[in-house]
């Protein structure tokens, strides 16, 4: 895998869509910022996530009564900086606690999509185009209802990985005076899309990579086993190895490997005689996938031929040859 160094110094966009593509392309890496938030982290905060944009289609549908929906787009992570830039110069910012993380998070919901909302709450027909102003003091407390019921259900949807108990600190109209945290602290950015009556508009949520990274790797370490899980695992460990014990396999009963050089092994004619370095006194071994795990002896049992298992012979004997009865055989 290749790793391409960004001429520019900007940040690399990256996110699920980007890594899911499957395109084989090398992806821009910028060496200022390693990363820390894994695939396996992602995955944890995608079905957290996942939960609160069906939630949040909930929200919004019975709160304007028109047809809404959330989808999830990206979980990512950038510096605040970066985070800040992205947004417009004018939006609605919801600063709000996250304890017992550390830092504070924001919800992100364009000013345009929140005129819309309070438009469809107040029985207007919320059309796209929507002044861009701060909210009055009417307007601000109808939205607010709806923002505190979307916090709701964005703490049951990651219960889960950590219990936040959000509430609202402060609402900003300008990204660059919503002081969260520090221009280079790296955050999570969970990037949606809000689409009112067809008209798509951006949604994010921010939270502090700090305070949420323990509680990621929590969430993601395996769960402890208790008393009982232990003694179902102990019991189906000890019903597999009887079950195996009745398994039929097939076995060999086999002179020893003999070595023979590619000249003579090419020049064999029937009627030669081949020496095999088998003992005359040595039993043969009864393997299994050639490997040998008994010793027998040659026999029959009425018509058919039979192997008696007889005790192994120590290492010493097995491997002193008897040339005074030497074994041979027939090459046909």
């Amino acid at each position: 895998m290749s790793l391409a160094a960004s001429a520019s110094g900007l940040p690399a966009p990256s996110g699920l869509s980007r890594r899911r593509s499957g395109d084989g392309a090398p992806v821009p890496y910028d060496f200022r910022r390693p990363i820390q938030l894994s695939r396996e982290h992602q995955r944890i905060l995608q079905l957290g996530f996942d939960g609160f944009t069906r939630q949040a289609t909930t929200v919004f549908t019975s709160a304007l009564r028109s047809v809404c929906s959330v989808g999830l787009r990206t979980i990512d992570q950038r510096s605040y900086a970066e985070y800040v830039d992205s947004l417009a110069p004018m939006t609605y910012l919801t600063l709000f606690s996250t304890e017992p993380m550390q830092g504070r998070g924001m919800l992100d919901i364009p000013l345009d999509a929140v005129m819309s909302c309070v438009d469809h709450m107040l029985g207007g027909p919320g059309s796209a185009h929507q002044p861009k102003r701060p909210l009055t003091e009417i307007e601000s407390g109808i939205i607010s209802s709806l923002v505190a019921r979307l916090l709701r259900e964005m703490r049951y949807s990651i219960a889960s990985i950590v219990a936040i108990d959000p509430e609202i600190t402060g609402v900003e109209y300008s990204p660059q005076f919503a002081q969260v945290a520090g221009a280079s602290d790296v955050m999570v950015v969970i990037e949606m899309e809000l689409r009112i009556d067809e008209v798509a508009y951006p949604m994010s949520i921010c939270l502090p990579f700090s305070g949420l990274h323990p509680h990621l790797a929590a969430a993601a370490a395996p769960a402890p086993v208790s008393n009982r899980e232990r003694a179902l695992r102990a019991e189906a460990t000890e019903l597999l190895r009887d079950n195996l014990q009745d398994v039929p396999v097939e076995v060999s009963v086999r002179f020893r490997n003999t070595r023979v050089d590619p000249v003579t092994l090419t020049s064999l004619v029937p009627g030669d005689v081949l020496r095999l370095r088998h003992p005359a006194s040595a039993p043969l071994d009864v393997t299994f996938e050639d490997e040998a795990f008994a010793h027998a002896t040659a026999g029959t049992q009425g018509q058919r031929l039979a192997a008696l298992v007889v005790a192994t012979q120590s290492l010493e004997d097995e491997s002193s040859p008897d040339t005074s009865h030497p074994l041979s055989q027939e090459v046909r």
